[in-house]
């Protein structure tokens, strides 16, 4: 008896864009239509389509960017925030060193009124490239509730912080990011072995889970010579 044989529709998506890709039906630099027109078009899930769109990206046939807008590249490469900075590194084969500064339960009154709470994880870290250079400090703060506070003593797994917040039920699903060019202060530029003054990129990034509990916020002092800002209208091939 022969069966017919049943299409992942993952591929189905894939091959269908390919060729229209291959075909010039998708001109180069014209966005491509939203999540939800597409998800509709193919009678798939948006699951589906985002894996769709992940292979597409992964074959450098598209480039794709949510609504942030404005992204950071390293060496030229864009990185995906979305799994944190080291996971966005590794995936684009960066080598990085990471080292934890920090990693303790604080009182911030001052966020009280903002956050819901006035206490918090923090995690300190640094990022070294193979030549040893500091390229980055990131400084995270997390609520300390829902098991988070138990962080200090037990540590992160994996040394990931995006793959800790996931396990205890926190994965990102919307926020902000802020970024711009700030000189080192005394203690930063100490932290980071630059000249106090120098000017570094500053991204500030908040994230709120699928509950819309405040989750992460994140500032990062980035290397300009190692990073970059790329600002997006859209999506583009």
């Amino acid at each position: 008896m022969i069966r017919p044989v049943r299409l992942d529709k993952k591929q189905q998506v894939v091959d269908e864009l390919t060729r229209r890709i291959e075909n010039g039906l998708m001109e180069d630099g014209v966005p491509l239509p939203g999540e939800h027109q597409l998800a509709q078009e193919f009678k798939v899930s948006r699951g589906t389509l985002r894996e769709a769109l992940v292979e597409l990206k992964r074959r450098h046939d598209i480039v794709t960017q949510g609504a942030v807008g404005s992204i950071v590249t390293f060496d030229g490469v864009v990185l995906d925030q979305r799994n944190g900075w080291a996971q966005a590194l590794a995936d684009n084969g960066a080598l990085i060193n990471t080292e934890v500064l920090r990693l303790e339960a604080v009182t911030r009154p001052d966020l009280l009124a903002r956050f819901g709470t006035d206490q918090f994880i923090t995690l300190d870290r640094r990022r070294r490239g193979t030549d040893g250079t500091l390229v980055s400090l990131e400084r995270s703060l997390m609520p300390a509730t829902g098991g988070l506070e138990s962080l200090p003593r037990v540590g992160l797994i994996d040394d990931s912080l995006t793959i800790t917040l996931a396990a205890y039920g926190y994965i990102g699903e919307h926020g902000d990011q802020w970024i711009g060019a700030e000189p080192l202060n005394a203690e930063d530029a100490k932290l980071l072995g630059r000249p106090e003054g120098t000017v570094f990129l500053k991204a500030l990034r908040t994230t709120y889970d699928r509950q819309n509990r405040f989750m992460e916020q994140v500032e990062s002092l980035l290397d300009p010579v190692r990073f970059r800002l790329h600002l997006q209208i859209g999506a583009s091939k």
